[in-house]
């Protein structure tokens, strides 16, 4: 059976859903962030600060195409998607499911900016983050599944009644 892949902003809760949603369907949960932090020994910000992002992109990159599993749910970080051959890897393993959550939301949840980890280029705002990454989160995406004003069971049975059989 395919495996679904989360995609989506750092604070749409793509850890949070997948854990759940992998409980649901009986498969297994793998969040790519740590199969970093565990492959380089660090954390993520750690290895940003040390390295820089386009550095860390390819880090990152090399860690995803480690991934080899069927049935899982599989929570990616939010910069994925700025390497066209970890999207491929990903596409090729299961169903991308981009979770939509707008701006306001984000900047909301996301209050650890500088220490969560998000890879962004030095002097960006988190709202330049969002506009540079919701067009490749869209073009990626096989499913769109809009979060706004939902709770954690019907953003679940949104995912689950989308996936193909």
């Amino acid at each position: 059976m395919k495996n679904i892949v989360l995609i989506g902003m750092p604070g749409a809760g793509k850890s949070t859903i997948g854990v759940v949603l992998a409980k649901t369907l009986g498969f297994t949960f793998i969040d790519s962030d740590l199969v970093i932090q565990k492959r380089e020994n660090r954390l993520l910000q750690e290895i940003i600060d040390d390295i820089g992002m386009e550095r860390f992109l390819d880090v990152e990159k090399e860690a995803v195409l480690s991934i080899d599993v069927s049935k899982s749910i599989i929570a990616t970080g939010g910069s994925v998607i700025f390497r066209h051959e970890t999207m491929e890897h990903l596409k090729e393993m299961g169903d991308i499911i981009y979770l939509k959550v707008s701006y306001e939301e984000i900047e909301r949840r996301v209050n650890n900016i500088t220490t969560r980890g998000i890879a962004m280029a030095k002097g960006h705002t988190l709202k330049d983050v969002y506009d540079q990454r919701v067009k490749l989160y869209e073009k990626y995406a096989n499913i769109v599944i809009d979060c706004n004003n939902k709770n954690l069971e019907e953003i679940v049975k949104d995912i689950k009644d989308s996936i193909p059989e």
